[in-house]
């Protein structure tokens, strides 16, 4: 699980040629803290085709105003740098993959 702050956000994503999911995140958040363990488990199911990636807003939130984050958990999906989708708030795992998975297709 990659941590993107404002020195590796270009490397990580901006100039990935693998698609980048990164949650934003803050540790006061609850739902960010029930979405942490299931977007850890999802990473490993798309080992190669997605990379995960979390940002905390608390210490970067330059770049969660950069890019538009009004609300937590918000996990955004980057393809060549620039955003594709977003998906905002918390979902069980089933959902997610759904969700994520529904993404994948169209990008």
């Amino acid at each position: 699980m990659l941590n993107i702050t404002a020195s590796n956000i270009d490397k990580e994503v901006t100039n990935s040629t693998t698609p980048v999911i990164v949650d934003f995140w803050a540790s006061w958040c609850g739902p960010c803290k029930l979405l942490g363990p299931v977007f850890e488990e999802l990473s490993n199911e798309y080992t190669g085709k997605l990379k995960f990636a979390k940002l905390n807003t608390e210490e970067d939130g330059e770049l969660a105003e950069k890019f538009d984050i009004s609300g937590i958990p918000c996990m955004v999906v980057f393809k060549n740098g620039e955003e594709v989708d977003r998906i905002v708030g918390f979902a069980p795992k089933p959902a997610l993959k759904q969700k994520i998975d529904a993404i994948m297709k169209n990008i």
